[in-house]
């Protein structure tokens, strides 16, 4: 049995991880059939507590992406929502909401919106909904009833999901605001099962959008990882 021991940085890693980012405008040009097979194949190498493997994954293109556009902003402008899993802006740390907040500024300044142009934050989200143009979107659905167990089990698929498309040269943004509204893709798609954790839209990035540009930093190493001897 060989084991593989990393003395330093992978290049090839590092440019991967580090390249990896979140973009909210895409071009409207698909990515190629065969691509989408490998990434998704790839994806699937990821890890989970005894390989129990407990995501389903539903990938949208084409028309059933655009009907399901359509679906959410309906369903966003009539107020219904729907989360599988509970959210409250109360369950981040003060740490965490500090954070969340200096990318809200970054952010919206980047789109011209102004931090007490409410009505502008809320025609941002509202237009998300649409996958930021983005022709293909992924649904990542946790089956069982081990709720965050699992939920982490498919938590690392998504991260495994991701860095596979960076590595094919797709860009791609994870959405928390599309798992609001899990019964309206479940009616759409037809499933049946499972929880929705998140939605990834993903294609090509539109470079020459200003909100493209936004980079987001991270905290230093010490403050959120301890080395214990």
């Amino acid at each position: 049995m060989s084991t593989f021991v990393a003395t330093e940085p992978s290049g090839w890693a590092e440019k991967v991880i580090r390249g990896r980012r979140a973009t909210r405008a895409f071009r409207p040009d698909p990515v190629p059939e065969d691509t989408l097979r490998r990434i998704f194949a790839l994806a699937a190498a990821a890890p989970s507590n005894s390989n129990a493997q407990p995501w389903q994954v539903e990938v949208v293109s084409g028309a059933a992406r655009q009907r399901l556009a359509a679906a959410l902003r309906t369903a966003h402008a009539e107020g219904r929502t729907s989360a599988d899993f509970p959210y409250a802006e109360e369950m981040y740390a003060p740490v965490h909401r500090a954070r969340r907040a200096a990318f809200g500024a970054e952010l919206y300044g980047a789109l011209g919106i102004g931090p007490d142009d409410h009505a502008g934050r809320a025609a941002y989200d509202a237009e998300s909904l649409a996958f930021y143009g983005a022709p293909h979107v992924a649904f990542l659905f946790v089956h069982g009833d081990g709720e965050a167990r699992l939920a982490a089990d498919v938590g690392a698929y998504l991260q495994t999901l991701l860095l596979a498309m960076t590595a094919y040269g797709v860009d791609s943004c994870p959405q928390g605001l599309l798992s609001f509204y899990a019964d309206t893709v479940r009616a759409e798609l037809g499933v049946t099962g499972g929880k929705l954790l998140v939605g990834v839209s993903f294609g090509h990035a539109d470079e020459a959008a200003p909100v493209n540009r936004v980079r987001t930093g991270r905290a230093p190493v010490e403050s959120t990882t301890a080395f214990h001897h």
